[in-house]
């Protein structure tokens, strides 16, 4: 890190240290205020472009307004054609000169493996008793329309050392390297790059894949219609990939993204069906590119105004993305009045004026390492029938994932899936919870992999900030003692020995799963900084959440389905069966009604 870089984080933390209070011990008024104060600042000095990199595409204006999303992202932006296509990089939120990778050696102090080891391994499970296991399903689901950087490399692989009596097959345990940017460096001493591989909008290509070759396979070809047969999505035909479903993005597939990809799937087909009604003289693409529109809204609604509450569970929480989404007058005063001015506060972010706040719009790697949440994955999975609650039989996680997905579902059918998912507790996000089965996992293309040990060396090889960096990129004080990580210390003791009294060297992830969690929170507060950029910067960035939501792009009868849609509202459209267990259930992401 640069000295004038060291010297702006310093004296925004001096700053920072004169308020006596963390904005979440504050009234809820002040909190509120504090966190729009926070956006604002992140908005300033945590958006970070890795065009200063060198070698990036040329930046050249679209030739026209977009009327709907295109297959592979590009067109969003006026004045950038490819801004958040397919196949363009990823962003910061730290300053570059904070993002490179250390040499060899420091990247490996300490083993990855000795880290997962001794910090992340799930001794006994701890659960997470707000939150339902469909709330683990669904950020998985989101991730996999965000941000993936593809098939890891497979020359050169890392070689992670393994301590003497460590139980893994090989020594050293070979990991494959990052897939690297294919677009050359030409600026001297940048750090390195990497590739986003799907779209970076917000637009549902998790289900409609990021190009328009892949979207096709998935369409019948009429009526706008996805694919569904029997209630199933089609099955994959790529060899290797058997017992997988066919949809637009499959990677690490199990039961949990087959119930959110097959359910979405058919609230899309739903909103055909109404938009056919409607508009019967309208042809399949215009069918499709519609209700995809209306789709990728409602699920960016359930995310903003549902998951989010639910993992972080306060009234100013609530408010602020309830804010975020529809503003404080309401969905209903918009839509029969209009906007009250341009900011957001007041109408929210839908239909106000497109902003990327200095920073050409993308998924930024420290957004990825926020979302590493492996934790939330259990080891076993009592299923239970959705009719009666009586209990079937307990899985462990391998024979729910992989090629055994649709199996599976055949096996218990997705109504019981679905009330057993919606009645069991996910694990906490913490330290010594991450799932078992995932800490030696053979993946579908022969990879064998410890997840733990690819989180912490993922970050380290692609720059992200240790846990004290990332604090300061974040204008957060640094933790001065060991004793300050976690609110367990015995925890505090384990990780001083980890990383051998060297408090700078404490990995983000580490940091981030020890570190002591506001009331209500799910998640750590320096994460939490993270979510409260990135979440409104995925609405002000999309033009069809800002100058194209109107009646005209999405329909009015469009609007409506998005403002009487919550994810409950989905799962009864297509599942009426599990009426009896969402009744009385506020958000369809915390533990359902059991059935005696």
């Amino acid at each position: 890190m640069s000295a004038k870089v060291k010297a702006m984080i310093g004296r925004r933390q001096r700053a920072g240290r004169r308020q006596r209070r963390e904005w979440h011990e504050l009234p809820v008024p002040l909190q509120v205020a504090a966190l729009v104060r926070m956006r604002e600042g992140l908005r300033a000095h945590n958006l970070h472009d890795t065009w200063e990199a060198g070698g990036e595409r040329p930046r050249t204006p679209s030739p026209e307004r977009p009327r709907y999303r295109s297959y592979d992202g590009s067109g969003c932006d006026p004045a950038d054609l490819d801004m958040g296509r397919a196949g363009t990089r990823f962003d910061r939120n730290a300053p570059l000169d904070m993002t490179h990778p250390e040499p060899l050696d420091r990247l490996m102090s300490p083993s990855p493996r000795e880290v997962a080891n001794r910090l992340l391994t799930r001794n006994e499970f701890i659960p997470a008793p707000s939150l339902n296991m469909l709330a683990a399903a669904w950020i998985q689901f989101q991730n996999h329309g965000w941000f993936s950087h593809g098939d890891n490399h497979l020359a050169e692989p890392f070689e992670v050392p393994v301590a003497d009596g460590d139980t893994w097959h090989e020594c050293p345990m070979r990991v494959r390297r990052s897939r690297p940017d294919p677009t050359a460096h030409t600026a001297p001493g940048a750090p390195p790059t990497y590739e986003n591989i799907v779209t970076h909008w917000w637009d549902g290509s998790q289900i409609y894949g990021s190009s328009e070759k892949r979207c096709r396979s998935l369409r019948t070809g009429e009526d706008g219609m996805m694919a569904v047969q029997d209630g199933r999505l089609r099955e994959e035909t790529e060899p290797g990939l058997a017992g997988i479903d066919l949809t637009g993005f499959s990677d690490n597939y199990w039961v949990g993204l087959a119930l959110m990809h097959t359910l979405f799937v058919k609230e899309h087909n739903a909103i055909c069906g109404m938009l056919r009604e409607a508009y019967p003289s309208w042809d399949d693409e215009r069918l499709f590119q519609t209700a995809r529109l209306v789709n990728a809204a409602v699920m960016a609604k359930i995310h903003t105004v549902e998951w989010t509450p639910g993992l972080l569970a306060t009234p100013a929480l609530r408010l602020v993305m309830n804010v975020n989404w529809s503003g404080l007058v309401g969905p209903r005063f918009r839509r029969r009045f209009g906007r009250l001015g341009r900011g957001e506060v007041l109408s929210g972010i839908l239909g106000s004026p497109a902003d990327h706040h200095g920073a050409q719009f993308s998924m930024t790697e420290e957004f990825v390492t926020s979302y590493r949440l492996h934790p939330l994955i259990r080891d076993d999975y009592p299923i239970r029938s959705h009719q009666d609650g009586r209990p079937i039989t307990t899985e462990e996680l391998v024979p729910l994932q992989g090629q055994h997905t649709r199996a599976a579902v055949e096996r218990y059918g997705m109504p019981d899936l679905f009330y057993s998912f919606g009645v069991m507790n996910p694990g906490a996000l913490t330290l010594h919870n991450h799932p078992t089965a995932m800490r030696d996992l053979m993946r579908i293309n022969g990879e064998r992999i410890d997840v733990g040990t690819l989180d912490v060396l993922r970050d380290r090889e692609r720059g992200v900030p240790r846990y004290n960096d990332f604090r300061r990129m974040l204008r957060k004080p640094p933790i001065t003692e060991f004793a300050q990580l976690t609110d367990k210390a015995v925890w505090a003791r384990e990780i001083e020995e980890v990383y051998d009294g060297d408090l700078e060297r404490v990995d983000a992830t580490v940091g981030l799963l020890a570190e002591p969690k506001p009331s209500g929170f799910g998640l750590s507060d320096t994460a939490f900084r993270i979510f409260v950029l990135m979440a409104s910067r995925r609405l002000k960035s999309d033009p069809f959440f800002t100058d194209l939501y109107t009646p005209e792009t999405y329909t009015p009868e469009g609007l409506d389905w998005i403002d009487r849609t919550g994810m409950t509202e989905v799962l009864l459209r297509h599942h009426p069966e599990l009426a009896p267990a969402l009744s009385g259930v506020r958000n369809a992401f915390s533990p359902w009604r059991g059935l005696a």
